[in-house]
């Protein structure tokens, strides 16, 4: 190697999920300003999968014509479900493999680590009026609600429950449990009505979220409600995590560590996984149709390893985006199909691309169903089944992404 060999420009790019609320939008980009302060020799960009702008590609862009080429991604997510461990490497990958010279490498997301933890901590002891520098011996007057995420992937909705364990642990609530925002159960409404039978006379409903969005709203509709209900019980609404500094300092280090190549012995990275799964077929990629796209980007698409492996399989000339390994065939078509009328034809064909799959336990009776005909949120609609809906359809109350709270 030449001594006067030049060494490649590095840059950072936070991926995130993307929300239709423009001011989750916003407050993802305090993430990057954060981290522009902890590395202010590097440039860092942020972009999302769907629904907002920048996308990740145009972020990626940004770098690119900043004369980067070496890329440190992390995703900007808590736990590693589906987007993490596929369409956010999906993306990554197919990107590096159209700009040849570049080489991206991608981080693990937030996890339980001890600065995320604090942080949360942090948020509860606020909201009770109270200094985390200071906190008191124990709560055991008071009831924790953790509110999760909620997604089809079961060891990300266990790490939910294993942080509300931690902070129960380290705060000394008198009781604690989770319920959870998304497809899973219980859900909050159901979940927090059960858990009054317990007898508390306060109870705080903590949210583990990064940034406000729908299921931020869905949550505060649902609380607002019970507590209507219920005046003598106090309810004590959590603030999300937002850029709290222990958030950003878990950013740094996630980036710190795919910057030093310090992944802990013996774990397979989330690139390394998601190629490996994806050679063995076991992958279904979300390719983004709602994803906010930059015109003049031509990097969307299959990678050249994504196409080795597998092909997207048509059903009843409809487009799936499922990916079937082997069969060598590259039909991309994109039907663009944005029917979100929810009213009672129900063909749930939504091949808009934010499928998540079918979660064996949508049809739970505390799950998401308990949220239909509401007036909180509906987002959730298109993952019932007919049989479901037809069971449900007494209490569906026309077009609420129209009148209920969280679309407002």
């Amino acid at each position: 190697m030449s001594n006067t060999e030049s060494v490649k420009k590095q840059g950072i790019m936070i991926c995130g999920h993307g929300s239709r609320d423009k001011d989750a939008e916003r407050e993802f980009g305090l993430v990057a300003k954060g981290l522009r302060e902890r590395f202010p020799h590097l440039p860092v960009e942020y972009g999302f999968l769907e629904f907002s702008a920048p996308n990740i590609h145009m972020g990626l862009n940004s770098l690119l014509s900043q004369g980067v080429e070496e890329i440190y991604a992390v995703p900007g997510m808590l736990f590693a479900a589906t987007h993490a461990k596929n369409d956010i490497p999906s993306v990554l990958t197919t990107y590096e493999e159209k700009n040849e010279g570049l080489h991206i490498t991608y981080g693990r997301e937030l996890g339980l680590q001890d600065d995320m933890i604090e942080a949360f901590q942090a948020r509860i002891y606020e909201s009770l009026g109270l200094d985390p520098q200071n906190p008191p011996e124990n709560l055991y007057d008071t009831l924790l609600v953790v509110v999760g995420r909620g997604t089809s992937d079961t060891g990300a909705n266990a790490e939910a429950a294993k942080l509300t364990r931690i902070v129960n642990e380290n705060m000394g609530f008198g009781w604690a449990d989770t319920v959870y925002s998304g497809v899973t159960y219980p859900s909050v409404g159901v979940g927090l009505e059960n858990l009054m039978k317990l007898g508390y006379k306060r109870i705080v409903v903590a949210p583990y979220f990064l940034f406000t969005g729908r299921l931020i709203k869905r949550i505060q509709g649902y609380v607002d409600k019970v507590a209507q209900a219920n005046p003598a019980i106090e309810f004590i609404q959590t603030p999300y995590l937002s850029d709290h500094p222990r958030v950003i300092d878990a950013f740094q280090n996630r980036v710190e560590e795919i910057m030093k190549s310090e992944l802990p012995t013996g774990e397979e990275s989330l690139m390394n996984s998601f190629k490996r799964r994806l050679a063995a077929g076991e992958v279904d990629i979300h390719h983004h149709h709602a994803e906010f796209v930059d015109p003049q980007d031509d990097t969307q698409g299959l990678s050249d390893f994504d196409v080795k492996h597998a092909t997207f399989a048509a059903t009843d000339n409809k487009p799936s985006s499922v990916l079937t390994p082997q069969a060598h065939s590259h039909s991309h078509g994109h039907d663009h199909s944005h029917d979100h009328s929810h009213g009672h034809s129900h063909s749930h064909d939504h091949s808009h691309g934010h499928s998540h799959g079918i979660y064996k336990h949508i049809g739970h009776p505390m799950g998401p169903r308990t949220m239909i005909g509401e007036g909180i949120c509906c987002c959730f609609m298109g993952q019932f089944t007919d049989e479901i809906l037809e069971e449900e359809k007494d209490k569906i109350d026309g077009d609420c992404t129209k009148t209920a709270f969280a679309h407002k």
